[in-house]
């Protein structure tokens, strides 16, 4: 073996190795791969297509198709949940153990295939970087007139803000951790502006230095972040306002060594574009999808788990369930030209929402994104089944933590029932609290 042979090799073992460390750092393991059923119908077909020919996930492949073709069709395909509209617009991160989980690949190989398919589309209305809400606004932004007198003393129309024709956009960030501090910023109204994106499409920002508006936007995200990146920056705010449950989190890492890169060029992809075409033309005239009565059955014995709350950063970060399943279930339909969701396309979406699941599990574990609670929880997984007492709390922060800090945490941590409380008497018979993890 060349010296160049075993860096090579040495690389893709040392990225291996860490995160099969991260997973034995982590009493939950990463998630089992993707069940065949989310390798339903086109999707699965090109998924099949391009894996033996790149290193990308094939997690990370299939996510970023579901994005794109969400938002490729436009905003007419939609389902309705009670009084809302969900049109197929997508957020999705592709989590890696390290910042060589091939995680951008990925988008590289189904970008390609579109390109094919609306070269016009790929070109102008996929872009990259998010930094304020009022430049997303201005991507997608509404036309503005007004009226004035001219010379004549009479009134005319005047444009002040030329809009965007075309409300699709698909954002790409490739350093989601930059995107995240940003959100932090006083005044920032990139979270606000992200979730109303996601919600209904109808975007303002009422600050001095912008006026645009927006009605139909139709916005999808792709980002990308490392799991250390993600539990640093994005706090129990982001997770508590829904900022974070509107993405799905995928894990993602190296599925492969490729020195050469595959041979992909000698894979013929004519049937297959024809196939997404009329996939995607097929979208963009269809209106409202509805459910089969098979599908219904089954959607009433998975709904109670969907929509069953979980503790912790982990529940917060999956409480969009029902809303991201039906997403995921409509454009299945509609990748088989069908209007109407049936059982493949809903199994297929669970198969995707439980890898999500997984993922957010792996993730954030037991976390709550409060920096105190979140300490003093891995300190009562040191301790085990004895427990900690809260002098022994507060020792353990060497008395650098005020007792009002740690009474907010401990009361966070209980509420979520992450850990449990007992109340017993030490030698000298006084009141001692008694921590444990459940």
């Amino acid at each position: 073996m060349s010296e160049l042979q075993y860096e090579l090799s040495q690389e893709f073992k040392e990225e291996l190795l860490g995160e099969e460390q991260q997973e034995q750092e982590n009493a939950i393991s990463w998630p089992e791969p993707l069940a065949e059923e989310a390798f339903h119908g086109l999707a699965g077909d090109i998924v099949k297509n391009i894996e033996p020919h790149t290193e990308a996930d094939p997690a990370a492949l299939l996510f970023s198709l579901l994005g794109l073709y969400g938002n490729a069709i436009g905003r007419t395909a939609h389902f309705i949940a009670e009084a809302d509209k969900h049109y197929m617009n997508l957020f999705i991160s592709l989590v890696g153990s390290t910042a060589k989980g091939r995680k951008g690949v990925s988008f590289g190989q189904i970008k390609r295939l579109f390109e094919s398919v609306d070269d016009t589309w790929s070109r102008d209305r996929v872009t990259q970087g998010l930094s304020s809400g009022e430049g997303l606004i201005w991507a997608v932004r509404d036309e503005q007139r007004t009226t004035r007198k001219n010379k004549d003393g009479e009134e005319e129309e005047i444009i002040l803000v030329d809009g965007v024709d075309d409300k699709r956009l698909t954002v790409v960030e490739a350093e989601f951790a930059s995107t995240i501090r940003v959100l932090k910023r006083e005044g920032n109204t990139l979270s606000a502006v992200i979730r109303k994106a996601w919600d209904d499409g109808t975007l303002n920002s009422l600050t001095k230095n912008s006026q645009a508006q927006a009605t139909g936007a139709h916005i999808s995200l792709l980002t990308h972040i490392t799991k250390d990146e993600l539990l640093r920056f994005l706090d129990s705010t982001e997770a508590a306002n829904g900022f974070g449950n509107r993405f799905l989190w995928a894990c993602v890492k190296r599925s492969k060594c490729l020195p050469e890169g595959g041979n992909l060029h000698q894979v013929d992809f004519s049937d297959i574009i024809k196939r997404l075409t009329r996939a995607v033309e097929f979208g963009r005239v269809t209106g409202e999808l509805k459910r089969d009565e098979e599908a219904r059955q089954l959607w009433h014995i998975i709904y109670p788990e969907l929509s069953e709350g979980k503790p912790g950063m982990f529940g917060a970060m999956i409480a969009r369930a029902e809303a991201q399943v039906m997403r995921l279930a409509a454009i299945y339909a509609l990748l088989d030209l069908s209007n109407i969701i049936k059982v493949e396309h809903l199994k297929a979406a669970l198969a995707v929402w439980r890898y999500a699941e997984d993922s957010a599990r792996f993730i954030f574990g037991d976390t709550l994104g409060d920096p105190i609670a979140d300490e003093i929880l891995k300190a009562l997984k040191e301790a085990g089944p004895q427990g900690m007492t809260r002098t022994d709390i507060i020792n353990y922060f060497g008395r650098n933590k005020g007792a009002r800090d740690i009474t907010r945490a401990l009361n966070l941590i209980a509420e979520k029932g992450i850990a449990s409380c007992q109340k017993t008497v030490n030698e000298k018979n006084r009141p001692v609290e008694l921590w444990i993890k459940t």
